[in-house]
């Protein structure tokens, strides 16, 4: 039985990359609520034939490289150019075949990583392109001086995929500065198939990319929106656990957990919007074991289960209905907490309240309804 090759996938980004503007690096840029380089990473980390993946950073970069360590990515510090770093990279490779990948290309498809991994099986080197079809000029000050042909010529895209042991050996004995690393393969003899690029995999490089590739992956984004309501109705105790916090009152609230109606109904949105059932389903109340338990089990269940269905969840909006006890003063603190068992952002959880102007049951002061929105996205 034929052994598959081991690929490893090598994203550079060591660059400055100060032409896109902006206060950092085009790599650390906000791109659809990631950095423009996880949205590159993420690429590769959810392409079933990828078994490695080594990240570049700038030595000024470093203080990242536990983050993307603790995601099972291998760490090289970049270069004085972009020989060097991708040198840098392949020396901690660990792989028959390599893919190279500018960190700054964050809208890549899966169609031309696999158009390149197959083209890897008839040769030594392949790599994306996308065929030049507006006319080409040639300018001097400022004018039209003239034209080029542009029949067989090529856009170059990433990522450029390489026989390992083929192109170490081509970076080993390189020496320049290289466009990218076609031109070193080329340089050590080693031929290069072309395989289709797409318009849509550009490479951040001015104002006005970050919009562009804001819009593409816009298009491809799974984003889901879920809805959640509970209710819990007064009975006897000393206080009330609202999102976490223990807020202290002259009741309590009636459940076979610890009726923490507002992380309950959270927990429902985040099911809700995998359309994977509700809480109930996943923690049956008829269960012993859920007797009394802190409902940031259940939440943290229902946000582990986002990410092992390759969501991210990115926002949730919390809010209790009731006409006691006071939210406002703990409203803080129940965003915060909620905030680390989800591990958002603080400013991405919204816990409120509200009262029914005493009307029905929760105006008649019989218990806490909440009602919350989760949404979920997925490239």
């Amino acid at each position: 039985m034929t052994i598959p090759p081991r690929i490893a996938a090598l994203i550079v980004a060591a660059g400055s990359g100060t032409r896109a503007g902006g206060p950092v690096a085009k790599q650390w840029q906000e791109l659809c609520g990631k950095r423009v380089i996880d949205h590159s990473l993420a690429a590769f980390q959810r392409h079933p034939a990828i078994s490695q993946i080594i990240i570049v950073l700038s030595p000024s970069d470093m203080a990242h490289a536990p983050e993307f360590a603790a995601q099972g990515c291998v760490i090289a510090q970049g270069g004085a150019n972009r020989a060097e770093s991708v040198r840098n990279g392949l020396a901690v490779m660990v792989a028959d075949q390599v893919l190279i990948h500018d960190a700054a290309r964050p809208c890549v498809s899966a169609q031309v990583i696999d158009a390149v991994i197959d083209a890897l099986g008839d040769g030594p080197a392949a790599a994306p392109g996308l065929p030049v079809t507006d006319a080409l000029w040639l300018g001097e000050d400022g004018e039209v001086a003239g034209t080029q042909d542009r029949t067989a010529l090529f856009a170059a895209q990433t990522p450029q995929g390489f026989d390992a042991a083929a192109i170490r050996l081509a970076h080993s004995t390189f020496d320049g500065i290289a466009a990218d690393d076609v031109e070193v393969a080329r340089a050590a003899g080693m031929a290069v198939a072309i395989t289709p690029g797409s318009a849509d995999n550009l490479k951040i490089t001015v104002p006005g990319d970050l919009t562009r590739a804001a819009r593409i992956l816009e298009t491809a984004l799974d984003i889901r929106t879920g809805n959640g309501f509970d209710v819990h109705a007064f009975g006897p105790g000393d206080h009330v656990t609202l999102c976490g916090v223990k807020i202290p009152h002259d009741q309590g609230l009636v459940g076979h957990s610890d009726a923490d109606v507002g992380m309950h109904t959270v927990t429902d949105a985040i099911y809700g919007a995998l359309a994977m059932g509700d809480i109930g389903q996943h923690f049956p109340p008829s269960d012993p074991q859920w007797k009394g338990a802190e409902s940031h089990i259940f939440l943290s269940h229902a946000a582990g289960l986002a990410r092992s269905q390759g969501f991210t969840l990115t926002h949730v909006d919390c809010t209790l209905i009731c006409e006691y006890p006071k939210v406002g003063p703990h409203a803080a603190e129940m965003r915060r907490v909620m905030a680390e068992y989800l591990g958002l952002e603080i400013a991405r959880v919204s816990v409120k309240a509200t009262t029914s102007e005493r009307l029905g049951f929760t105006g008649r002061g019989e218990g806490i309804a909440c009602m919350a929105t989760a949404t979920l996205v997925k490239l």
